[in-house]
């Protein structure tokens, strides 16, 4: 279980550092050096993009103007209108199987409702509800190591101090016979996690990718704008987007701690909690509000899903051990 918590921990640090824009090799320089921004919007400029922004637009000039810098000539790109998964020539696995789906995706829900904000959250949502069975499958697992704990424990204890091969192996044999018990497969929950964080890490190259996506606007906020220039521009309603984005993770990361009752793994997940909010804290400033839409969103959604989820396995435990009444009393009648 703890090398488990290492992982997801360095899965949370990737997550934050990939919405804050960490691999400075994705995007265009400017003269000296240094990552190009959207004076505009604050916004850093994706070098690799998936199709073209509109014309006489600020990305497009900025596009045109640095063009020798892309590898690419900009009208080879078709128009996000006219995109379609097979537009571009082939850039690898990844794109191809993941990231243009995913463009295509939000661009057709995007001109549908006309509105790529509302497109952005809508497809989010998709995908959480795609994960959601993987979702209850990894706290079903939670909840059954929970169930197991006391006997994971008592065999800790017992071989405390023991480090020849025999009781190693003891110990082991102990431990899934517990496992088999409550149907534990103990890593089953790093196996949902694998399946989970690749469709995030391609859905924010996809939203990246796509410029159409950071030129619209919505609830008077401009898409691309990152909070820190639009507070720096008067434009305070970007304070309340940087509320929602850090009460929306603290009350979804909380809410997904519930499910952990064991004192140790409530230190590390606390340690990894705080180190969570601050870093997001920090991160929302510069995040484009498209992703920052995204975030609360599916945040949002999250917290619904874990309440709604932990509801069912209730009624499962309760359903269980009625039947465990039920069963003991047709032995007693037996018995007497």
């Amino acid at each position: 279980m703890k090398q488990k918590n290492k992982i997801l921990a360095l899965i949370l640090i990737g997550m934050i550092f990939l919405a804050g824009g960490c691999g400075s090799d994705d995007y265009l320089k400017d003269a000296n050096g240094g990552i190009l921004t959207n004076e505009a919007t604050g916004q850093s400029v994706r070098k690799d993009i998936l199709c073209q922004p509109q014309q006489d637009s600020e990305l497009y000039n900025i596009y045109k103007e640095n063009e020798e810098n892309l590898g690419y000539k900009l009208e080879e790109l078709p128009t996000c209108e006219e995109f379609t998964i097979t537009s571009n020539k082939y850039d690898g696995l990844w794109e191809t199987i993941l990231v243009r789906p995913l463009a295509y995706l939000i661009l057709k829900v995007g001109f549908l409702v006309n509105n790529f904000g509302i497109s952005v959250m809508l497809v989010g949502l998709l995908i959480r509800l795609i994960l959601l069975p993987f979702a209850l499958k990894s706290m079903r697992a939670t909840n059954n190591m929970q169930k197991a704990q006391p006997e994971i424990q008592r065999i800790e204890r017992k071989y405390a101090g023991k480090t020849d091969s025999e009781s190693m192996m003891a110990k082991s044999q102990e431990q899934m016979l517990v496992y088999q018990k409550y149907k534990i497969n103990p890593v089953s929950g790093c196996l949902v996690s694998l399946i989970q964080i690749p469709l995030f890490f391609a859905f924010l190259d996809a939203i990246n990718e796509v410029p159409a996506i950071f030129e619209g606007n919505l609830f008077g906020m401009h898409l691309g704008m990152t909070p820190w220039k639009g507070i720096m521009e008067g434009q305070y309603i970007y304070i309340l987007l940087i509320f929602l984005i850090v009460a929306t993770t603290y009350i979804s990361f909380k809410n997904s701690m519930k499910s952990s009752q064991n004192n140790e793994m409530m230190k590390q997940m606390n340690m990894m909690f705080m180190f969570m909010i601050v870093s997001i804290s920090i991160a929302s400033f510069s995040l484009p509000t498209a992703i920052a839409f995204y975030w609360i969103i599916t945040n949002g959604f999250a917290v619904v899903q874990n309440i709604v989820i932990r509801k069912i396995l209730e009624n499962e435990n309760n359903k269980k051990h009625h039947i465990f009444e039920i069963k003991d009393k047709k032995n007693k009648k037996r018995k007497k």
